[in-house]
């Protein structure tokens, strides 16, 4: 299931759309200094990982996808773990993990997108 040459690969391991072998991330997403910044294209294909201006704009709606199935997870959570949560409970589990989770689904954003538009290349 996560070999290379699916687009899972790509997503989880961070790795170039079109090879699989180049980093996307210039670093890790809690250096907060360069949350979501990318490398300009691949150190070993040399795709080129922003095809036009404002490329990665259409990445808001995926981490808003993201950000209501964390939100939706989270809420469960909370009303499973305690009997009858308050909703300042909620609001504060809810804040919390946003506040955790989120330069974690802003990359991950980044990298679904690309690999929406970017095609994996064989070496063959």
């Amino acid at each position: 299931m996560l070999k290379k040459g699916t687009k899972l690969y790509s997503i989880l391991k961070r790795k170039c759309p079109a090879c699989h072998e180049g980093k996307f991330f210039i670093s890790n997403p809690y250096d907060l200094k360069n949350t979501g910044r990318i490398h300009e294209k691949c150190s070993v294909c040399g795709e080129k990982f922003s095809k036009e201006p404002g490329f990665y704009y259409g990445a808001m709606y995926v981490s808003y996808g993201l950000g209501v199935a964390v939100f939706v997870a989270i809420f469960l959570l909370t009303y499973w773990l305690y009997p009858n949560p308050t909703v300042f409970t909620y609001i504060l589990f809810v804040a919390i993990s946003m506040v955790v989770f989120g330069p974690f689904l802003y990359a991950l954003s980044k990298i679904i997108w690309a690999n929406m538009f970017i095609s994996y290349k064989s070496k063959k």
